[in-house]
This record gives C-alpha cells, sequence and structure tokens, in this order.
C-alpha cells in the first residue's frame, strides 16, 4: 500500500519537544502519589512507564526488523489482541521496576528517549516491522513516539493541576496513522487535532482530577481495560 512518507524534519521536531515536555511537565510535580488521567496510575507508575517505553523503542530500534514488536505484529492478530497482548507487557515491566523516585524514572526516560533520537534519523527508511502486508518504517514508529511522550506530558501536567497542548497537533494526527496502524483515530473535527488525539486514546480532554478522590494505583496506559464506552490505548 503506497503512503505518503512523513515529514522527518517535522516528526524530529514533534519528538524532541514531546520529551521536552515530558521533563518540563514532570518537574512540577510536587507529589508522585498524585492521580493521572490514566486511570488507577499514579504519576510515579507514569513516570515508570515512561522509562519502560523508552527503552522498548530503543530496542526496538536497534532490532528491527526483527524486534520482538514486529514478531508481535506480524501474527497479524486482531487489533484487541494485540493491546492486550501489550497492555500485559507493560504491566510486567513495570512490576519488576526498581524502586526509583519519579525524577530518578524521568531521568531514565530522558536517556533511553535521547539515544533513540541520536539513531532514528540515520535509520529512516529502514523496515522497522510489517503489519497486514504493508510495512512501516522506523520513521513511521517514530511518529508513536512522538504521539507517547506528548500525550503523556499532558497526563503529567494534570497530575501537577496544570495544562499542556503541543505545538503542533496536527503533526500527532498524522503520525498516529504512520505509528499506531491498529488503533482507529477518532473524528477530527475543524482546529481540534489536540482534542481529537486525547479522546481517541482514551483520554477525557476535561480531565481534573479522580473521580470522588479514589486513589490511583498501578494500570497500564495501552489496556483495553476500561468503560465499554471507551478505551484506553496509550
Amino acid at each position: 500500500m503506497e503512503r505518503t512518507p512523513p515529514d522527518r524534519s517535522r516528526v524530529l521536531a514533534s519528538y524532541q519537544d514531546g520529551v521536552r515536555a515530558v521533563r518540563s511537565a514532570a518537574a512540577r510535580v510536587a507529589d508522585w502519589r498524585a492521580a493521572t488521567p490514566c486511570a488507577e496510575w499514579q504519576a510515579i507508575d507514569l513516570a515508570g512507564h515512561l522509562r519502560c517505553v523508552a527503552e522498548n523503542h530503543l530496542e526496538y530500534l536497534q532490532d528491527a526488523p526483527d524486534s520482538r514488536l514486529a514478531k508481535l505484529f506480524a501474527r497479524e492478530t486482531a487489533s484487541a489482541v494485540l493491546i492486550r497482548q501489550q497492555a500485559r507487557q507493560n504491566a510486567a515491566e513495570l512490576a519488576v521496576l526498581p524502586a526509583e523516585s519519579g525524577a530518578e524514572r524521568i531521568t531514565a526516560f530522558t536517556v533511553s528517549a535521547g539515544a533513540y533520537a541520536d539513531l532514528v534519523a540515520d535509520q529512516w527508511d529502514r523496515t522497522h516491522l510489517i503489519y497486514r502486508g504493508t510495512k512501516y518504517t522506523v520513521g513511521d514508529h517514530a511518529g508513536a513516539a512522538c504521539v507517547e511522550w506528548h500525550l503523556h506530558a499532558w497526563d503529567l501536567a494534570r497530575a501537577a493541576g496544570g495544562d499542556y497542548r503541543p505545538a503542533d497537533p496536527e503533526l500527532l494526527v498524522s503520525a498516529w496513522h504512520w505509528g499506531v496502524p491498529h488503533l482507529p483515530l477518532g473524528p477530527v473535527a475543524a482546529g481540534d487535532a489536540w482534542g481529537a488525539v486525547l479522546r481517541s486514546s482514551g483520554r477525557s480532554p476535561d480531565w481534573s482530577g479522580p473521580v470522588g478522590g479514589a486513589a490511583a494505583g498501578v494500570r497500564n496506559v495501552r489496556a483495553s481495560q476500561a468503560a465499554p464506552a471507551r478505551v484506553r490505548r496509550m
């Protein structure tokens, strides 16, 4: 299937913006036990998830096109199955992280995310994985990382009582299609690209805290464990 290739400079700029946004939002978290828009996750758990995902992205890049992620997608299983398998992986990785502060986890995230950025430009057109007969490149997957970093920057900003909006939300809409091919992106109204990304990931743009003050625990951001009307995907 022929597709318009991603704009390399725009994606790389968004990637770096996303990493900076995560660090900036994390610096404003006063209580790492704070609830986040990721349902049962506290800010400390979200920091751990960011560390794990950045390390995974670096691993997938180094192992492409034979990474464990590529092998998973090569099975061409249903989207719901892929979501569950990734959810189990993310939960398992989070469970075995060493006892660290939120700041230490964000530092580890920054190191892995930076190493990925150092490598990705020179491998842009390399095959990352093949899903349902379509080749997705390393550049395509860099778009998925952009989406992930900006979403979690918003999560951390909301956990700290603030807000966040990426500078180039329209790029994230395109990046979703390139980098997250197994998940549908909902309708995008004019001027509401960021809202569409938030809603499609299972988030409520109006989130301001847990309902009823319920405590947050450990939860996978990608899991499909949610109310039937809404599935959290990233």
